[in-house]
């Protein structure tokens, strides 16, 4: 099962120059307190950023288990953030990437 063997953890330079470092701290967050062992996780993570009463919330999705949760944030939402970012677990190094920074 995937993000069990946490080693290191890093953003992508398209996460790193598109949000700030609290909100990629909050991915982290997600991931540790309200994902691991508590949900199946495969590798790859997906997540959209949406505007939700002007607030921005976190749109976890597992389409292979028809899956959605939404966490809502009191961060202002921000339109230039990106829609979809992705947490990859590579054997223990874990990433948050664009979609299209994927290989």
């Amino acid at each position: 099962m995937a993000f069990n063997n946490t080693k290191e953890r890093y953003a992508s330079f398209g996460v790193a120059t598109s949000l700030p470092h609290e909100i990629i701290d909050i991915f982290w967050e997600l991931l540790d307190y309200y994902l691991k062992d508590v949900f199946p996780l495969d590798n790859t993570l997906t997540f959209q950023l949406v505007k939700h009463s002007g607030k921005l919330s976190f749109v976890y999705q597992d389409k292979k288990r028809q899956l959605a949760i939404v966490f809502d944030y009191d961060t202002p939402y921000d339109p230039f953030y990106p829609e979809t970012v992705n947490i990859v677990d590579n054997h223990g190094i874990e990433t948050l990437i664009l979609p299209h920074e994927l290989i």
